[in-house]
């Protein structure tokens, strides 16, 4: 473990636990640094990423000592928001299990992830604006894309917490398990994925993160790699021998 980040290999996914449960697992800045060395890492292996968070926490926000110090150049630096552009740009897929409070800086981390999976005791949210500052670490960019603009606006400006179940009719988690069911559905969805072909993998998640002004041209562009491929020729081969019986 380094900076308050447990990092386990699995045999299909890297599973990365935010460890800091005497506060919450809150956000500081030697956890932001260990998410950069992780980070690092994935986009030289290209492993798919499980996050969660220990003690029955996602993590409940940023470190408020911490961040109560910080000035305006701390802000422009973009501290969070920079690593958690790292995390959202990572090549393979990001998993996150949210256990329990994912608020603040929690929430804006869970936002980066390409697929959210909850427990029963979830509470996510920003509540920055009850503190003097903005959700300003990718919360009023990403989560009106997932939840649409409206319930966005209520969670952002008069700091509305999502339960477990509001989360899941949002579309913001796409199941909401026990907590070892939901680390295991994560398990089983990073299986998934290592089945599938890497390289389609990686085309397919740049062109989720592309503007809608890209598309269709990085479709095609993506396809057009892709059709050259001998990984595509094996595959449907293969698929095309199963289908007759062979």
């Amino acid at each position: 473990m380094s900076g308050g980040l447990r990092v386990e290999e699995r045999d299909s996914f890297v599973l990365a636990t935010l460890d800091r449960p005497e506060k919450r697992n809150a956000i500081d800045q030697e956890l932001i640094d260990a998410l950069h060395r992780l980070c690092a890492r994935l986009e030289v292996e290209r492993r798919t990423l499980v996050i969660t968070g220990s003690g029955g926490t996602f993590a409940a926000g940023a470190d408020i000592a911490q961040l109560r110090e910080r000035r305006a150049t701390d802000a422009l630096a973009g501290i969070n928001t920079r690593c958690f552009q790292r995390i959202r740009a990572l090549p393979m897929p990001v998993i996150a299990v949210l256990d329990g409070y994912a608020l603040g800086g929690g929430a804006e981390l869970a936002y980066a992830a390409d697929i959210r999976i909850g427990t029963p005791t979830l509470k996510i949210g920003n509540p920055e604006t009850g503190l003097g500052i903005i959700a300003a670490a990718g919360a009023t960019w990403r989560l009106k894309e997932i939840v649409g603009e409206a319930l966005a606006s209520e969670v952002l400006l008069a700091g509305r917490v999502l339960g477990a179940d509001e989360a899941l009719a949002a579309g913001l988690v796409s199941a909401v398990l026990e907590p070892e069911a939901a680390l295991a559905r994560a398990a089983e969805l990073a299986d998934r994925i290592a089945a599938l072909d890497p390289a389609a993998t990686q085309a397919t998640k740049r062109a989720l993160l592309a503007p809608a002004s890209a598309h269709p041209e990085i479709d095609l562009a993506e396809q057009a790699v892709l059709f050259e491929s001998p990984e595509k020729h094996r595959r449907m081969t293969a698929f095309l021998e199963r289908k007759a019986g062979r």
